[in-house]
């Protein structure tokens, strides 16, 4: 377990933890901790990074993180190996302000998880996230010496959901704001997608869910780790059986108690859902997400779509590259997802010609709306390279229909008689996710998002549809809906859809290729996958039992994509009912809360999936 936590840090702060040392950091930066005080009274513990050279003469903008991860290094002295997003950012200089959140670390006060929003605050202790980084802003700028008075914001993941939060402020001096793979609905992304759990992320509740007794600088919640006695996550999972059988673990979690105790998408869920608070927004935004994210693929595409809908005239744009959860902050040279190449150097490439170039426009420059930046700065990840829209998604884009037809085929007309094709799904025998039994355990599943199907493809309880091979280039760029019209001997299911770029029997492999094991002739990776539960195709509000037997329609929505399916290439759709332990398995009978569903509710059901059903595509020509 010790492993996921320190994976954790390093990928989303990548801050070296080693003792100080002579390096850029130390050499050239002054380092000061302090304690903020907020309206309410709650202290929190900031560490500032100035540079040496910073004189009344020579004054730098601050680039901002709040984190709930901890701003370690701790101590006078100590300094980590890269300050602010990037080695770039912090060689062309700014003031760098690391700051632990409200109850988490050396702060002080409670910790809430996505705390909800308090549009109308009507005394000083009506705080949330939006006011604690006004506080904090207002604070910086009077009292860290030699700031030109513009700051800015970034985080990865939960600091993303604190960069995005930090919008809300208001506060005049924040120009710039780069929420990165940000977390913005917990019932739609991260800890769930479209209300099913990620019960690949059990192993992390301790992180999440157990209140600290004093300020510290050390992991608490390190007691509450699952001592399991195992390597593999699905056996262990699998043989916890039902999840009403995880309160031997975490009876005293509250966060655990908290999900299990919410299964709809009621109050509790839409006060944490940040996107329905934007309104008019302030400083210029920059949304940053991995097109093979696993945590957070929604947040960005969510929060960008949202502030475009309800404040047209903001400085709002996107960019999307070839990677996993924030793989975009450190080079690896040769960039792989999985097993798929991309191309070297990309994360420097953002680093140095888009992350740079934003707050070095917004925070040292005139900050006016021509930054030179295009509205959405989007990696083709079948073209395997950049794109640049003046809007997202793009004004080009037609809809297009795929049809999965009974014989397995895609076709782009509606089939001419009626058909199906069906499949038993058995919640003792669950479809894996991954054939990688060791990333069954971790924080974050990175590679399954690209990861070769075929394992699942050439299993019974999943059905598989393909175009002919492509006689041209086909771009999909945009949203992706799936109409299943489906029918179940049970009275709930889940249904997984999975877009698959099929390659050519004679594509060679990359001999840089991490897994050697891995033949990329007929390589069926994946592209795009969501889940949604039959209980909420109506309603995430208000669940409602299947009619056994009875045809009914169930929205998959896939979230966005821009990948190229290249001549040669075929196009592919996976439809299954389970995918473990990436997602916990429906018992397929109706349950008011399926968290507590006992094991004889599990139950083997037949899924039929009739041919009316189609996917809905954006084509770019």
């Amino acid at each position: 377990m010790k492993k996921i936590y320190l994976f954790l840090l390093l990928t989303v702060l990548f801050i070296d933890f080693a003792s100080a040392q002579s390096n850029y950091a130390s050499d050239n930066y002054t380092k000061k901790d302090a304690y903020i005080t907020m309206r309410d009274g709650i202290k929190l513990f900031t560490s500032i990074y100035t540079p040496k050279d910073a004189s009344a003469q020579k004054k730098y903008p601050m680039i901002m993180q709040r984190t709930c991860y901890s701003v370690a290094p701790y101590g006078a002295g100590k300094f980590p190996r890269v300050l602010g997003p990037s080695e770039t950012m912090m060689k062309e200089g700014y003031i760098v302000v690391y700051q632990d959140v409200r109850g988490r670390y050396k702060s002080e006060g409670t910790w809430t998880n996505m705390t909800p929003v308090i549009d109308h605050k009507k005394s000083k202790k009506d705080v949330d996230e939006g006011s604690d980084t006004y506080d904090t802003i207002d604070w910086l700028v009077k009292n860290v010496a030699n700031n030109n008075g513009k700051v800015g914001q970034w985080g990865i993941s939960y600091p993303g959901f604190y960069t995005a939060a930090g919008i809300l402020s208001n506060h005049p001096a924040l120009k710039a704001s780069s929420p990165q793979a940000p977390i913005s609905d917990f019932f739609f992304d991260d800890f769930h997608h479209n209300g099913a759990l990620l019960e690949s992320y059990f192993f992390t509740y301790p992180v999440f869910g157990v209140q600290k007794t004093d300020t510290t600088s050390k992991a608490w919640y390190n007691a509450q780790n699952i001592k399991t006695g195992t390597q593999d996550g699905y056996q262990f999972l699998l043989d916890m059986g039902p999840l009403a059988n995880a309160d031997k673990y975490y009876k005293d979690n509250f966060f655990w108690q908290e999900t299990i105790n919410h299964p709809n998408y009621d109050e509790f869920w839409q006060k944490r859902s940040l996107p329905r608070h934007f309104n008019k927004v302030k400083p210029a935004v920059m949304f940053v997400g991995g097109w093979f994210d696993a945590e957070d693929l929604s947040g960005p595409l969510d929060m960008f779509k949202k502030i475009h809908k309800t404040d047209p005239s903001a400085y709002n744009t996107i960019v999307m590259g070839p990677f996993g959860h924030g793989r975009w902050s450190r080079e690896t040279g040769h960039t792989f997802h999985s097993n798929v190449y991309f191309g070297d150097s990309i994360a420097t490439f953002y680093q140095k010609n888009i992350e740079a170039k934003f707050f070095n426009h917004f925070l040292k420059g005139n900050g006016d709306k021509n930054s030179g930046l295009p509205e959405a700065y989007m990696f083709d990840t079948g073209k395997k390279e950049w794109e640049k829209f003046p809007q997202w998604p793009a004004a080009n884009a037609t809809h297009q229909r795929l049809y999965l037809n009974a014989d397995g085929k895609i076709t782009m007309t509606a089939p001419a008689s009626t058909g199906s094709m069906s499949y038993v799904s058995d919640p003792a025998k669950p479809v894996p996710y991954t054939e990688d039994n060791t990333t069954t355990m971790g924080f974050t599943p990175h590679n399954y998002m690209s990861e070769d199907q075929r394992f699942a493809g050439r299993r019974p309880d999943v059905l598989v549809y393909q175009t002919d091979v492509l006689q041209d280039d086909m771009t999909l760029g945009g949203e992706i809906l799936s109409h299943l019209k489906i029918a179940s001997t049970g009275t709930d299911a889940d249904f997984v859809v999975k877009l698959i770029d099929v390659y050519p029997p004679d594509e060679p492999n990359n001999p840089n290729q991490p897994n050697k094991n891995i033949l990329m002739s007929n390589y069926e990776q994946m592209v795009r996958s969501e889940i949604m539960p039959a209980r909420f195709r109506n309603s995430f509000e208000k669940p409602e039992a299947l009619v056994v037997n009875q045809k009914t329609e169930v929205p998959v929505r896939l979230q966005d994509v821009l990948h190229t399916f290249k001549k040669g290439h075929r196009l592919m759709i996976q439809v299954q009912s389970t995918a473990f332990p990436l997602f916990a398995r429906n018992p397929q009978k109706f349950v008011e809360n399926p968290y507590k569903a006992a094991a004889s509710d599990y139950v083997k059901a037949t899924e039929t999936v009739f041919n009316d059903s189609f996917i809905d595509v954006e084509v770019l020509k």
